[in-house]
């Protein structure tokens, strides 16, 4: 499929051809449902913790006889049903992540990416490379572009680019090698630079 290529300042620049195995895929929702949750998982820090019985301060002596006090039996001051007890199944430190087989992975990074092209949120800019590192110059450009939430993909990022955009909300910007499928959702339109284009074509050919 054609589409065309544009400046920073929203000009026509040429035309690039884009390879239908990668932004053609028929999209679906299930494959972006599962990587996104796979991802937010492992982003979980997994460091919540409440303490065990056996964690808790206290001492393990029975505090009175099991008969004749008039009160109910207990065996120790460190239970759950105590002020100051333990938890019982609280949770614990963990890892959240989990495994996502290789080519479920890929498939979900083209389906986000034929999303994006198939809703015409897919610009591709012959470079990313602003002269400046001015927040106000980069701010002209995405009103020229149309855009207010955007993701930006290059192969190798400028720090012109990166700094420019630090400041500007809802924008992100990403190496190639960096793209995945949660930040292509989250922001309303996807930049990439033709280098970028190319290096995906050929990592997920």
């Amino acid at each position: 499929m054609k589409v065309a290529v544009k400046s920073l300042e929203n000009k026509k620049v040429g035309d690039i051809d884009l390879n239908e195995a990668v932004f053609g895929v028929t999209v679906r929702a299930d494959i972006l449902h599962r990587v996104v949750n796979w991802q937010l998982a492992k982003r979980r820090s997994g460091n919540h913790k409440t303490k065990g019985e056996s964690e808790v301060s206290g001492t393990g002596k029975k505090p009175f006889r099991q008969k004749g006090t008039g009160n109910a039996r207990r065996g120790t001051m460190r239970g759950a049903h105590h002020t100051g007890g333990a938890v019982i199944f609280g949770p614990v430190v963990r890892d959240h992540g989990y495994d996502m087989p290789k080519s479920i992975r890929k498939l979900a990074l083209k389906t986000a990416l034929s999303a994006k092209q198939a809703e015409g949120k897919l610009i591709v800019v012959d470079a990313a490379a602003p002269k400046t590192h001015k927040t106000k110059d980069m701010k002209k450009a995405l009103e020229a572009l149309g855009v207010t939430s955007a993701l930006f993909v290059d192969k190798e990022l400028s720090d012109n680019l990166a700094l420019s955009l630090r400041n500007i909300p809802h924008t992100t910007v990403l190496p190639q090698e960096g793209i995945n499928v949660y930040d292509i959702l989250r922001r309303d339109t996807l930049v990439l630079t033709k280098d970028a284009v190319a290096t995906l074509e050929e990592r997920l050919k």
